[in-house]
């Protein structure tokens, strides 16, 4: 037998796609999880259609998943794959436009029937010309039929077997980049443990897909990707909505109050409910309300009664708790919102990401409305925002919107767990003293008002939307009304006193272009910056994770750089915003709205052509 040709890679982006019931998001799950856990960094994006069950073999049906990991710091999930496993002829024609020059497509060619390219809408009998992807390596493995064989003895029906195909994809890709087979036959047993012939039949054709693989070494070489260097400590593969999730469990326990959370599902935030409903061991009460308003009013009642108070949402539902955010406001209670932004307006894209909710998080309520706006930047880092959202609400007595998207939210990436110890500690506003409390008498400092909740002898008053004066009592008083509703955006701007200044990922002294990002763009930002100071250009970053307020060097830092650029997923929102906030200095802009995150390369080609000008 030749021998297998070895080829050693510093990074490399694998992207599994198939119909929407093919199950690729497991397939990169699994393989995502194998992966990290040999030590190397990775960064993952699902990416599936919105659609229950689209029509199958049709490009709108495709689901996809892709991983990038690497020897070296990974930011990102890739911008194009180097190796495609396609299913059926529509995932070729989803992908080809997402594919790296020269890569390797394997695929599934049982399925690339005369019927399935006709539902794919090729013309022609040969996709890959039709698409001009002469020059990739194409290696095409009868998938189904192979399948089929090897489970011929476990008495399954037709449909059951072709359920356990994407187990033969996985084994043979991890066979390709040296995977050991261990945690995902582990993860079978455990998943399947009530049915043992599912459990023995996706590991037979898992093995199978392995097989073949060091069968077909003399198609294919086998790819090494050495472990990365990271910090010592104990990690796990985390998305950012169980990060989410994570944060907000910590921050119960490290104040001291029972978390709840009141929401409606909504895609892509149902999985931050579907965590924390799990963790009635750890004292969470969960309330899945009739629809969006049940359940932030069910949060603000709650944040009433002396609980660390959460509701979760999209950009639509976000849009229905408007005027109950506004409530929490007024009565100047803790409240966590989180935000999992997605394609707009409207149901828009459910399952594509975005981040054009900033200004309705900034302004979408009536009246003079403020609340603290913080946008998570990783999947991992969704956890400690997660954690300073409750911190902030709870010791500033404000709401707290937290904005993460469907990338962060779905998307995966190794954490380093950390202990209870580290992390900031918390100190609720509970109120002491029964003969001195006045509802609104405030914290000099900080303008927070003190917590006082029912069950607390002495402490009664009277709370709602109304205005009221510092008793307590509604008051109309004209003077009264402007009086507080400065008060309450001074509070909010006052959190500034409590956030980090802005670091500066390039040249502190200043330079020639500053690329300015927030939220989830992180990745690709520091990605492209990077490269591009590589090649020698003057340019650096600043990440804002910290909306409203701005912290506090925002303009000192802005004034030493002779351009900005403002990256974000919308038509400028945060740069209007910088308008606004700073008008002093001048704003460029690149934006994207497709649905889909940044690529290296569309971030390298707008900076360039500022640097250029």
């Amino acid at each position: 037998m030749k021998d297998t040709k070895v080829i050693e890679l510093e990074e490399v982006a694998i992207r599994f796609s198939g119909d929407s019931g093919d199950g690729m998001q497991l397939t990169g799950t699994l393989f995502s999880d194998a992966t990290a856990l040999l030590g190397n960094d990775i960064s993952t994006f699902p990416d599936y259609p919105s659609e229950i069950r689209a029509p199958q073999g049709t490009v709108g049906g495709v689901s996809g998943f892709q991983v990038q990991f690497g020897h070296k710091q990974i930011n990102t999930p890739g911008d194009n794959a180097h190796v495609l496993i396609a299913m059926n002829p529509a995932a070729i024609k989803a992908n080809a436009r997402f594919m790296s020059p020269g890569g390797t497509i394997i695929y599934d060619s049982d399925s690339f029937t005369e019927k399935n390219l006709r539902k794919a809408n090729f013309a022609t009998d040969d996709p890959f010309a039709e698409l001009n992807m002469l020059d990739y390596t194409k290696i095409a493995v009868p998938i189904s039929s192979l399948t089929q064989e090897g489970l011929k003895e476990f008495g399954l029906d037709n449909k059951s077997v072709l359920r356990s195909k994407n187990m033969f994809a996985l084994g043979l890709v991890c066979w390709m980049f040296n995977r050991p087979l261990e945690y995902i036959e582990e993860f079978i047993q455990n998943k399947f443990k009530k049915k043992p012939v599912v459990v023995d039949s996706n590991i037979k054709v898992l093995h199978d897909g392995y097989n073949y693989g060091m069968n077909m070494q003399h198609m294919t070489p086998s790819y090494l990707v050495h472990p990365a260097e990271i910090e010592n400590g104990t990690y796990r593969n985390i998305n950012g909505n169980q990060a989410t999730a994570w944060g907000l469990l910590a921050a119960a326990e490290k104040s001291g109050l029972q978390l709840f959370l009141g929401s409606y599902p909504i895609t892509p935030a149902t999985d931050i409910l579907s965590a924390l409903s799990q963790r009635k061991d750890l004292g969470v009460k969960t309330f899945q309300a009739e629809d969006e308003i049940a359940g932030i009013a069910s949060a603000i009642g709650a944040a009433f009664t002396g609980s660390l108070a959460v509701t979760t949402t999209s950009g639509p539902g976000l849009a229905l708790k408007s005027e109950a955010i506004g409530l929490a406001v007024m009565a100047e209670l803790p409240l966590v919102i989180v935000n999992v932004q997605r394609g707009g307006p409207s149901t828009g894209l459910p399952t594509k990401t975005e981040q054009s909710d900033l200004m309705q998080a900034l302004y979408g309520r009536n009246g003079e409305s403020p609340v603290v706006v913080l946008a998570a930047s990783t999947p991992s880092d969704c956890f400690y925002y997660a954690y300073m959202a409750s911190k902030i609400a709870l010791e500033r007595m404000v709401p707290v919107l937290l904005l993460t998207d469907g990338f962060l939210g779905n998307g995966s990436e190794p954490w380093k767990i950390p202990s209870m110890a580290e992390l900031p500690s918390i100190t609720p506003r509970i109120a002491k003293d029964a003969e001195e409390f006045q509802a609104y008498r405030r914290d000099e400092a900080t303008l927070a008002r003190e917590w006082a909740y029912p069950g607390m002898k002495g402490f009664e008053h009277r709370i709602g939307g109304l205005e009221k004066n510092v008793s307590g009592t509604v008051s109309h008083d004209p003077e009264n009304h402007q009086v507080n509703s400065e008060i309450r955006e001074n509070k909010v701007q006052r959190v500034a006193d409590m956030i980090p200044e802005l670091e500066i990922c390039g040249d502190d002294d200043g330079g020639e272009v500053l690329v300015v990002g927030w939220g989830g763009t992180y990745g690709h930002l520091i990605s492209s910056v990077r490269q591009l100071r590589m090649e020698g250009k003057d340019v650096s970053l600043v990440q804002f994770n910290y909306i409203k307020p701005l912290p506090k060097n925002t303009a000192e830092i802005f004034s030493k750089f002779k351009k900005i650029i403002v990256c974000e997923l919308n038509l400028g929102q945060f740069a209007a915003y910088l308008r606004d906030q700073l008008p002093q200095f001048t704003y460029h802009q690149a934006n994207k709205v497709k649905g889909l995150p940044f690529t290296v390369s569309e971030l390298k080609e707008s900076i360039n052509k500022l640097l250029e000008d």
